[in-house]
């Protein structure tokens, strides 16, 4: 997958792939849309919260940019991160991988042992099959209710009915349910981190499910 993807016009909304030079726009967006959401507050220590999220949000966006998986609106006000299922994204690049090894759990801190727990309960409730997981989807708050969420993820999706493949998403907040649930997704499993701190949604979409109109 090394030629860049398409540009998509989704009526007013400009969705495109981000590139190098979305990366701090990317990291603000981020922090903007998740410096006081739940997940933060559980998974990040309240010292120097905000300098750690934004941190969290370059290295994620590097890893997007790299490996062809993150997408924005033209003006960044709205990001979707996915991971791909294997082969269907460029390779992650050494250095990333090695600046994502080293940093992440230090940003963690001492919330690292339970993020990592975490993943691991839920890797066992995620689709044992390929599958785009999304990462991250933020808009920023003076951008909302313009359909930015739904045309951000459109491309991946349309990928996903495409190839016949499921996409996943784990939600701590029911508001992300409902959002989801609009768009075809629908929770198999409810569950807790591994420290039983934070509830959890694990939703999935089947391929072939009709997108509604942004």
């Amino acid at each position: 997958m090394s030629e860049p993807g398409p540009t998509v016009h989704v009526g007013v909304p400009v969705i495109r792939p981000a590139e190098p030079r979305d990366v701090p726009r990317i990291a603000a967006t981020v922090t903007v849309s998740l410096a006081e959401s739940r997940w933060v507050r559980w998974a990040l220590p309240l010292d120097g919260r905000t300098q750690r999220l934004t941190r969290l949000a370059e290295l994620d966006a590097h890893r997007g940019v790299t490996t062809g998986t993150t997408w924005v609106s033209e003006d960044v006000d709205a990001v979707a991160s996915w991971q791909a299922p294997d082969g269907a994204a460029d390779p992650l690049p050494a250095d990333v991988a090695a600046a994502l090894g080293r940093e992440v759990p230090r940003l963690h801190a001492d919330r690292a042992d339970a993020v990592a727990r975490t993943d691991e309960v839920l890797a066992a409730a995620l689709p044992r099959e390929p599958h785009w997981r999304l990462r991250v989807l933020v808009t920023r708050p003076r951008a909302r209710r313009r359909g930015l969420g739904g045309a951000v993820l459109a491309p991946v999706l349309d990928r996903c009915d495409r190839d016949g493949v499921p996409a996943a998403l784990v939600a701590p907040a029911w508001a992300v349910v409902r959002f989801a649930r609009g768009l075809g997704f629908e929770v198999v499993e409810a569950t807790r981190s591994a420290d039983g701190q934070l509830p959890l949604w694990v939703a999935v979409r089947p391929p072939g499910v009709p997108m509604p109109e942004f």
